[in-house]
């Protein structure tokens, strides 16, 4: 019997070409592969599909190719210089291809850049242009390989439900009674939408550290680290100093009490817009509060401001936040330090939550930011050479033009995580365990970001940041992307992975996504060719063909 799951919340735009791709007209589609989001991800997985010869196809909810990496998320992750090996396959010619577009020669596209400009010195080590790029020209790259490869693409198609028969997806529809079919599936959404209508157990928020054994999931103490979260100075968070009573400051403080340290939660940890801004006064446009803008909201940001400056700190506006340099007077902004441009605590509802509603919440974050960037270029509470130095910059005017500058892909750093036979840990990043079955490797820090701001013990502080180190690259499993046999045998999952909140901190990152990606492309069209369910595809055979496509699924 033909299961048919419906899910209320989404609804259907009108289908229309972006980036350059015409609409499809209405009617019934196949294909071979049928990869949900047209994320960085997606892309490389429905682009490496075509390539083994396969029809591809992707539906994308929005209008735009490329997610993050083409959404403002410019200064890649990378992590360290000497872990860049780590990228291989197809990600490592979509950077070569970006460096292609500012004049490097692929051979040398990961070699680090030199500048004797300190305004061009980024947060970690200077980029070259493939690794610190313009969000449209990374679009662009997108958009010419998807081309290239014959890839279709439905935009503004955000699936309403799923029609399983017998363990496996049979067709995805959409509002108004256009389906899909195809032989497997691939969720490279954020979200795991595709994944969640098709009945696959997944998770969100914290799991406790009895589960897997860990040390640093559930809830937390406060921030350890100022640069993750904690105060570097003593901040009342009481509308009446040291009246608890009094209640807490609006905004920018949750109600709560701390918890049990370790125990399990559904928080999620806090998104932000890796806003593109420039300094460049003829490519530069102004960042308008929000409406209804009101300066009392960040009071608990002025209250931070004036005790580091009692403190005798000599405040500049990188210590508020990070931005690196890009190309062609080009900046990624990102968050840093206790108060900064994450919108924590915003995040919390956003996983389930309808498409309307995930609207307003995307929509809540950027009039966060936008009131947060205003009120450090006008507040007479931030010390002067503070505001000066954010009023240098603005939105671009060449970047995201049918929003006004503003990205359009929120940061959506966690959502859902799939729950499989086998489960990515901590202790898989720290090396104290290896995956079995490598389809990439991971290399980034577990980099969990706050999932809330709270009073404690009398003052302000930041929790969800404290993290293990991960001492060298390692193996992601291909058990991390498939789910359990039982529940579906012809899905994928390249994002919301089965991994534990620990170790998705350090899997989330663009390029091992990408990697991921391809790695399920590949798999998926062996699945295809052999007539075996994902779970059961011929490790060796898959190794080898990763392999011979550039991958890199053996640590050095």
């Amino acid at each position: 019997m033909k299961a048919f799951i419906r899910w209320i919340g989404f609804s259907l735009v009108s289908l229309a070409g972006g980036a350059g791709h015409a609409a499809e007209t209405a009617g019934p589609s196949s294909a071979d592969v049928c990869v949900y989001g047209g994320t960085s991800g997606g892309v490389i997985a429905a682009v490496q599909a075509a390539r083994l010869g396969r029809t591809a196809l992707i539906l994308e909810p929005g209008k735009h190719l490329g997610g993050m990496t083409a959404g403002g998320l410019s200064w890649t992750d990378v992590g360290t210089k000497d872990r860049m090996w780590v990228l291989g396959g197809l990600a490592r010619e979509l950077y070569q291809r970006i460096g292609r577009c500012y004049g490097q020669d692929p051979e040398k596209a990961f070699a680090e850049a030199a500048s004797d400009d300190p305004t061009r010195t980024g947060n970690d080590f200077l980029k070259p242009p493939a690794l610190s790029f313009e969000p449209r020209v990374a679009e662009r790259v997108f958009v010419e390989m998807a081309r290239e490869a014959g890839v279709r693409i439905l935009f503004e198609s955000p699936i309403e439900s799923v029609v399983r028969e017998g363990g496996r997806i049979t067709e995805v529809r959409m509002r108004g009674g256009r389906a899909v079919r195809a032989r497997v599936y691939i969720d490279a959404s954020y979200e795991g939408d595709l994944m969640a209508l098709a009945n696959v157990s997944f998770t969100t928020g914290r799991e406790s550290n009895a589960q897997y054994g860990e040390r640093y999931n559930g809830i937390q103490g406060p921030a350890a680290n100022p640069r993750a979260g904690r105060f570097d100075v003593r901040v009342d968070p009481y509308v009446i100093p040291g009246r608890p009573e009094s209640g807490l400051v609006p905004y920018l403080v949750q109600p709560g009490d701390l918890g049990q340290v370790g125990t399990a939660d559904r928080r999620i940890q806090s998104y932000n817009y890796r806003v593109c801004l420039t300094d460049d006064p003829a490519n530069r446009a102004p960042i308008v509060p929000p409406d209804g803008y009101d300066p009392a909201r960040f009071e608990l940001l002025a209250r931070w401001s004036e005790a580091r400056v009692a403190a005798g700190k000599r405040l500049t506006l990188r210590d508020f936040l990070k931005y690196d340099p890009l190309q062609n007077r080009k900046f990624d902004f990102n968050n840093r330090w206790a108060i900064s441009t994450d919108f924590i605590g915003g995040a919390d509802r956003y996983p389930a939550a309808s498409l309307a509603e995930r609207e307003r919440i995307a929509g809540a974050h950027e009039d966060y930011l936008r009131g947060f960037f205003h009120f450090l270029a006008t507040s007479p509470r931030i010390p002067e050479p503070v505001r000066l130095e954010m009023s240098r910059f603005g939105l671009c005017r060449d970047e995201f033009v049918d929003k006004g500058g503003w990205p359009h892909q929120l940061y959506v750093r966690e959502a859902r995580r799939m729950v499989s036979d086998f489960v990515m840990t901590e202790h898989h990043c720290t090396g104290a365990k290896v995956a079995p079955r490598s389809i990439g490797l991971g290399a980034y820090g577990v980099d969990m970001h706050a999932v809330r701001r709270i009073a404690h013990q009398g003052q302000a502080i930041s929790e969800g940041t404290q993290s293990p180190s991960v001492p060298a690259p390692y193996p992601i499993g291909y058990g991390a992307i498939a789910p359990r046999a039982r529940e579906c045998g012809n899905l994928l999952v390249t994002f919301a992975v089965s991994a534990s909140h620990v170790a998705f901190g350090s899997i989330r990152m663009e390029p091992t996504f990408m990697i991921l990606s391809q790695s399920a492309a590949t798999a998926a069209c062996l699945a295809i060719e052999s007539g075996a369910p994902v779970q059961e595809v011929d490790y060796p055979r898959l190794a080898r063909r990763l392999e011979a496509d550039g991958q890199v699924i053996v640590p050095r």
